[in-house]
């Protein structure tokens, strides 16, 4: 679905979807980010019965992002990403400047904690994973990368003499250094030895080549087919490049990994809400609780602000922010007094239901001693 301009002056521009397109990528943003964007846009057209945005300004967004908020429920951050899609189109794609938004609805932002896996619990799930996706979990926990950001390793970015990883264009289009599991190395160069001959092999059928970023592609005519550029997990099959058209070997899917930490998680029994994203937030708090210094730590996960990185204290204090609970303070005596009374009265209906199965059990002993019977049940009582 596109969306023409109102302005017949403008009926050779791109159609309006197409545009934010060309904008995003002029920008180099990434692909999903490309998707998520045009999602919004096009919900916030269809919203107001495929109005052109030009005809609309901070009244409709309100109103937009406010039904987002009352009628659909959706969390803060999806209220605010659909913001951010808005913005961008008139600010970068209609070249409109918008006013306030004083009177928007916004969606309350619950204060989350993350979930942590403990060292044992990294353990287990990662002992249900096998071949690459033990390789790919293991680089998760053992080196703080993201999800995506471990699919789209590129070869040449890992240093095993340093026994280093650089992250090449991580959230907010940064680059980072982290290390590299020693555990790992070996493991990790046996898979390359299989993917470089996987490689060959298509190099020798006329593919093999890869995506490269930017303007790479004709700066560099053959890099697209160097082994350096190829994708440290690629995908099984060749597929076609949504941007470019050309049919060529792209990185697994995220999925891929996701299925097989969830069904790992499951086997190893562990209840929490946790996901390839949990063992990120686990190899920030092991470095934390090992006593490594917040700030390396922000390094290594690449944040911004060290505020980020704070969140990861909490399990620093063990139990609720540190504090001992008051039944914690309640004296030995108070204990072994409460076992002794509840010993007592597990005893008397031991001794309750051993009278009672007498009785049941021996009629002789119920005609002669009805009286006595009724006394001591009575006590018993």
């Amino acid at each position: 679905m596109t969306f023409s301009s109102p302005n017949p002056d403008n009926s050779n521009k791109p159609k309006l979807l197409m545009q934010v397109r060309e904008v995003i990528r002029t920008r180099h943003y990434s692909l999903s980010t490309e998707q998520t964007y045009v999602q919004w846009v096009r919900r916030f057209i269809l919203f107001h019965n495929k109005r052109h945005p030009n005809e609309m300004g901070e009244k409709e967004i309100n109103e937009f992002l406010s039904h987002l908020a009352i009628k659909q429920n959706v969390a803060a951050s999806t209220q605010n990403q659909a913001l951010c899609a808005i913005v961008f189109l008139y600010k970068h794609v209609l070249k409109k400047e918008l006013g306030d938004f004083g009177e928007l609805i916004w969606a309350k932002k619950p204060k989350k904690i993350p979930a942590v896996f403990t060292t044992e619990q990294a353990k287990a799930v990662l002992t249900q994973l096998t071949g690459v996706k033990w390789i790919m979990a293991l680089l998760l926990y053992g080196s703080g990368l993201r999800l995506m950001e471990c699919l789209r390793l590129r070869v040449k970015d890992i240093d095993f003499d340093y026994k280093q990883i650089i992250v090449r264009d991580a959230k907010g289009q940064q680059d980072r250094v982290t290390m590299l599991p020693e555990n790992i190395i070996s493991q990790l160069q046996n898979h390359l030895d299989t993917v470089k001959r996987l490689h060959e092999n298509y190099v020798k059928n006329g593919f093999g080549t890869v995506y490269l970023p930017n303007a790479l592609a004709r700066k560099y005519p053959n890099a697209n087919q160097e082994w350096g550029w190829q994708y440290v997990f690629p995908a099984s099959q060749l597929s076609i490049d949504p941007k470019s058209g050309c049919k060529r070997r792209h990185h697994l899917d995220e999925s891929v990994l996701q299925k097989a930490v969830k069904s790992a998680i499951k086997k190893a029994g562990i209840t929490k809400h946790a996901s390839c994203h949990t063992f990120r937030h686990s190899f920030a708090t092991h470095l934390l609780q090992s006593g490594y210094d917040i700030r390396t730590v922000q390094e290594l996960l690449g944040h911004k602000d060290v505020n980020t990185t704070m969140i990861y204290t909490h399990v620093l204090k063990q139990g609720g922010l540190g504090v001992k609970s008051p039944a914690e303070q309640l004296s030995p005596k108070y204990h072994d007094k409460n076992k002794t009374n509840n010993a007592q009265k597990q005893s008397d209906k031991n001794n309750k239901e051993h009278l009672h199965e007498e009785i049941l059990l021996n009629p002789n002993f119920l005609n002669g001693n009805i009286l006595k019977i009724r006394i001591e049940l009575k006590n018993k009582e």
